[in-house]
């Protein structure tokens, strides 16, 4: 997998990664057992500091996206846990449906929205 990074964004590197790695999984590029390259791999790959590949793992391990082995690194586990990803996933979508009340984004545009978004991904799990 290729972790592209944005030097000009304002998204935190660090989230960067997170997300992208995210992604992976998302649309199927990461499968569960998948290792993901080194701290010092990846820092050294995308021209950043090891501490911010480090905290980038670290948020991936606590949310439950990967375990750290001491043998191969950080491998995709993916947390089976569905009520804490609903529970997270409402807590996420609560301030971006705020965001677009704000806007005057209506009810059915939301749900074309989250119709598109959710057909990106491989339902078949």
């Amino acid at each position: 997998m290729v972790i592209e990074i944005d030097f000009n964004s304002d998204e935190a590197i660090y989230m960067q990664i997170t997300n992208q790695i995210i992604m992976g999984i998302a649309t199927s590029r990461l499968h569960e057992g998948d290792t993901l390259p080194s701290v010092r791999q990846l820092a050294s790959i995308a021209g950043i500091n090891m501490h911010t590949v480090n905290k980038a793992y670290a948020l991936l391990r606590q949310e439950g996206f990967v375990t750290i082995d001491r043998r191969k690194g950080a491998v995709i586990s993916i947390d089976a846990d569905k009520v804490r990803a609903l529970e997270e996933m409402k807590q996420n979508l609560t301030v971006a449906m705020a965001w677009g009340c704000c806007k005057n984004v209506t009810r059915e545009e939301v749900h074309q929205l989250v119709d598109e978004i959710f057909d990106e991904y491989d339902t078949d799990r």
